[in-house]
């Protein structure tokens, strides 16, 4: 459509849904079917939009979530009603505590049984209220490009997040005519001159000052413009908790990431700087340090913040200059800033990133045969710089996150809340977005057997992730803090688990068990060359809870 010109279509719900998502350039729908949604299911049929089939619903949620991590667009999830949705809650709640485009459509039932307890009935605005930025039941066909075209614009403006759209079934089976949609383009807020000039006067004024990088809405372009900047100013630059691949990782200016187990020289640089800038991150309790690294609610440091969504300027911090941005809306605009003649820091750029070389090249030996920093070691030396690393929640992900340098844009899909069952999901998407890519998932043994049907998705789909499973037979990070907080006695942590290598041979894939670091090289070589999904079965000892401590360490105090 140019212009004033319109184009109108007709048909039913299900087909204007459909069409709707295509013309606002959806690019995949991850979905557990249910006859709650029928008609979009036979839309689908004909549709230009690539449909992926999940074994659960929070596992397609989880993948919609990291889609829409990859893409900056709204991740697609399409789930039947009651228990569908109530499943899908956990890929929601990643969505929302990442801040992730992400769209939510859920099957209803008719409009005419509501308020009886139909079956499966759920009042979604209810249940997803504290959860999504927007819950709405699409109750006139007429008005799905209306409502597709609001979801997407709520899901990306601002600090992203999830929408969800509760589908009646009347409503899909009805016939409407509506007007065609115009591609999907999302909305940039930038920085004014004013705002620009008061940021250079404060860097000019600083001694100290020190850049963390973190949430979403963020492009390679941008990327690329604050490391200009970053070199012109020689500033040290740290990512937030799980958003390592904002900042080349070796680049002489990176100072390491402001997250769980934090390097104690960059937790201490944080204390002592006088200028903080954060673009995009929200500084919330994993990145603080429980909230200890910045007083609340003003700061000892001064505070320059900037972040998309308005309502989270001073909604924890009370910024010295508050500027209502996207990263690239900003980071457009720093290319006009010029540092001071004499850069009062200079060289403390340097010292952060010798601090940080020596923090995540440290090769700690810990009990048993296997060495996770060998696997590590072999990982940095043969993988390629677009690699993609995910990850859910556990101990095993300190190796990731400590010894692994991500050096390029989309290579980290990791939940900033925490989920576990994140990692193989987020894997399964990431091989269908980038197929050309190599995908490695870590799972924990705990981690995975939350997800690990979507391995069928995998399969299925053709999507040649590389699943390595680090198992010490037990939910890790809980026996840690269990063993610390009381010591020796041990409730509802340890687990039996299945042979994972066998379970991933019975999907059809390569599967192999390792039990020495020199074995997993020539594993891994072998688990790529299979040319589909692998499974590499890692065998810890459980003594092995951290790279630094033992579990009979921790329980010693």
């Amino acid at each position: 459509m140019q212009g004033n010109e319109t184009r109108r279509i007709a048909g039913t719900g299900g087909f204007l849904l459909v069409k709707a998502l295509e013309q606002l350039g959806a690019g995949r729908v991850f979905c557990v079917p249910g006859e709650s949604y029928l008609p979009v299911l036979d839309a689908l049929h004909d549709a230009a939009i690539p449909v992926t089939v999940c074994r659960q619903e929070g596992g397609a949620a989880m993948m919609a979530e990291a889609w829409g991590k990859l893409t900056g667009r709204p991740g697609i999830c399409m789930v039947t009603r009651g228990p569908g949705a109530t499943n899908a809650a956990a890929g929601l709640h990643v969505a929302q505590q990442d801040s992730t485009p992400m769209i939510l459509f859920v099957g209803q039932i008719e409009t005419g049984m509501r308020g009886r307890d139909a079956f499966q009935e759920v009042d979604y605005r209810q249940m997803f209220g504290g959860i999504a930025k927007w819950v709405a039941e699409i109750e006139d066909p007429a008005r799905i490009p209306e409502m597709l075209s609001r979801a997407y614009h709520v899901a990306t403006s601002g600090r992203p997040g999830p929408v969800v759209l509760a589908l009646p079934e009347d409503t899909l089976a009805r016939t409407a005519e509506v007007v065609e949609l115009p591609p999907f383009r999302p909305v940039e807020t930038h920085p004014s001159l004013a705002q620009m000039a008061e940021l250079q006067k404060r860097l000019w004024a600083a001694r100290r000052p020190l850049a963390i990088l973190g949430g979403s809405r963020w492009n390679d372009a941008a990327r690329a413009a604050f490391a200009r900047f970053a070199e012109r100013f020689r500033l040290p630059v740290a990512c937030s908790f799980r958003r390592q691949m904002l900042f080349d990782n070796l680049h002489p200016n990176y100072a390491g990431d402001v997250g769980i187990g934090i390097n104690p020289a960059l937790a201490e640089r944080v204390r002592e700087a006088d200028l903080l800038l954060l673009v995009g991150g929200r500084m919330s309790e994993m990145p603080s340090q429980s909230y200890e690294l910045l007083d609340i609610p003003a700061p000892r440091q001064a505070l320059v913040h900037v972040h998309a969504g308005a309502e989270e300027l001073g909604r924890v911090y009370l910024p010295d200059l508050a500027i209502h941005a996207t990263p690239i809306g900003f980071c457009a605009a720093l290319e006009g800033l010029q540092p001071p003649n004499e850069i009062s820091w200079s060289g403390s750029a340097d010292e952060a990133h010798k601090s940080y070389l020596g923090w995540s090249g440290a090769r700690p030996q810990v009990p048993g045969a296997l060495q996770m920093a060998q696997v590590m070691d072999w990982l940095e030396e043969n993988l390629p710089e677009d690699a993609v690393l995910t990850n859910g929640a556990g101990n095993y992900a300190t190796w990731v996150h400590r010894f692994h340098r991500f050096r390029r844009n989309n290579t980290q899909l990791a939940p900033t809340s925490g989920s576990m069952g994140y990692g193989l999901p987020a894997a399964v998407a990431a091989g269908l977005h980038s197929p050309g890519r190599r995908v490695v998932c870590f799972a924990g043994d705990g981690c995975l057997q939350m997800t690990m049907q979507e391995f069928g998705t995998a399969v299925q789909d053709g999507s040649a992730i590389i699943v390595v499973v680090v198992d010490n037979g037990m939910y890790g990070t809980i026996r840690m803090h269990q063993e610390r907080e009381f010591p020796g006695r041990v409730s509802a942590t340890t687990l039996v688990n299945p042979d994972f290598a066998a379970l991933a041979r019975a999907y059809g894939a390569h599967a192999e068990t390792v039990l020495t670091a020199d074995e997993f090289g020539p594993a891994f070589e072998r688990a790529a060359a299979s040319g589909g999904p692998a499974l590499l079965h890692l065998k810890l000892d459980p003594e092995a809870i951290t790279p630094v401590r033992s579990l009979s360490q921790i329980r010693a105090g």
